[in-house]
């Protein structure tokens, strides 16, 4: 039986009820950008989050780039220092911003950008400190929020892989979320949030997400045209419902997986803590592309979150060639498994038996 690296349909299925309500309810109110349907997500987002505001964008790229010109940092010669193991929108955002993104390596345990590599980097032209809670597993965000403190930057967070694994707003004005339709809460289509405890930030972005207005046709400062979709907001708000459970059965797989996978040379468990809310289930695996071959040959689909670091990119590569060896490792064994809240038991048992297999050659 084929086993799908994500189920996108089980999810529609299961909230249609609520998201046919919301759709209906929008359609008989007619207010098409910016009306109920996103007012009402914003709300449940920010409680569901423990943040008193959320502001709902058009993609979790345009919240990160939002929030840096929020601060300000828009410029070539502002460094954003961030991880260089995650998606490539995180750096696409810090460009689009107009500041300049500048890399650290990761902790080879966790993957997660290392606080001392970090700290060793950081310089007087960094302008704002980015981490990333990857794959679902909170960063190690109390040190990383004290080197910013040392320095005098903000820190801005990359929570687009961790719906609900923490309230990241008691940590610092800015956390940013994407809702691509394979996250742990995806829309259909692009769409995006910033949550903060700053009422003074939350007035400030909502006036940038809508071209620089304040609910009229008069622009009183810069903005742009990210907004999210009422369309999207319906759908949001009944697969928020569900997140909490979700979440926990993502868990119960990921535990599942840890406890078939122990023991077998060749694999590498990436460690995670309670917290985490599984987003990716990702090993380091001996021969990865081999085993990736071997697992597609028997219906189990596999991804790899990221082939190549960041300062590997030809679009973000500094003049100066940069080391990192921990994530340069990491992005040659990284495997991703298939997970997520409609993944059965029986199908990680056989994923973990298809890979006890190929290492017992």
């Amino acid at each position: 039986m084929p086993i799908p690296f994500v189920d996108l349909r089980s999810a529609i299925e299961e909230t249609r009820a609520c998201w046919e309500a919301n759709l209906a309810e929008l359609h008989a109110r007619s207010s098409y950008v910016l009306g109920f349907q996103v007012e009402s997500f914003e709300r449940e987002f920010a409680a569901a989050t423990g943040a008193k505001f959320a502001i709902g964008v058009a993609s979790g790229s345009d919240a990160i780039s939002l929030c840096l010109r929020e601060r300000g940092i828009t410029s070539a010669r502002q460094e954003v220092l961030t991880s260089a193991l995650t998606a490539p929108f995180t750096a696409v955002a810090i460009r689009a911003a107009g500041a300049t993104p500048v890399f650290a390596d990761i902790n080879p345990d966790d993957l997660h950008l290392d606080v001392a590599d970090a700290a060793a980097r950081i310089t007087r032209r960094t302008a704002a400190l980015l981490p990333v809670h990857l794959y679902g597993e909170p960063a190690a965000i109390t040190p990383l929020r004290q080197l910013a403190r040392d320095w005098g930057v903000p820190l801005i967070q990359d929570a687009c892989q961790a719906h609900g694994a923490d309230a990241f707003t008691r940590y610092s004005p800015h956390v940013c979320y994407s809702f691509y339709p394979t996250k742990n809460l995806g829309a259909l289509g692009d769409a995006g949030a910033i949550t903060t405890n700053s009422a003074v930030v939350a007035r400030r972005l909502r006036q940038m997400r809508d071209g620089g207005r304040r609910g009229g046709q008069i622009c009183f400062g810069p903005g742009w045209n990210s907004r999210l979709d009422e369309l999207q907001a319906c759908y949001l708000r009944a697969f928020l419902k569900r997140l909490p459970d979700w979440n926990q059965r993502r868990q119960r797989a990921a535990a599942r997986y840890d406890e078939r996978l122990q023991g077998i040379d060749g694999v590498r468990l990436v460690r995670r803590s309670k917290s985490s809310v599984s987003h990716l289930y990702v090993v380091r695996a001996e021969r990865r592309d081999q085993l990736r071959q071997f697992l597609a040959a028997r219906g189990v689909a596999t991804g790899i979150h990221y082939p190549v670091p960041l300062h590997r990119q030809p679009a973000f590569a500094p003049p100066k060639r940069l080391v990192l060896p921990h994530a340069e490792r990491a992005c040659r064994e990284i495997l991703s498994l298939p997970i997520g809240p409609f993944l059965r038991e029986e199908q990680v048992d056989l994923v973990a038996e298809l890979i006890r297999e190929f290492y017992s050659k």
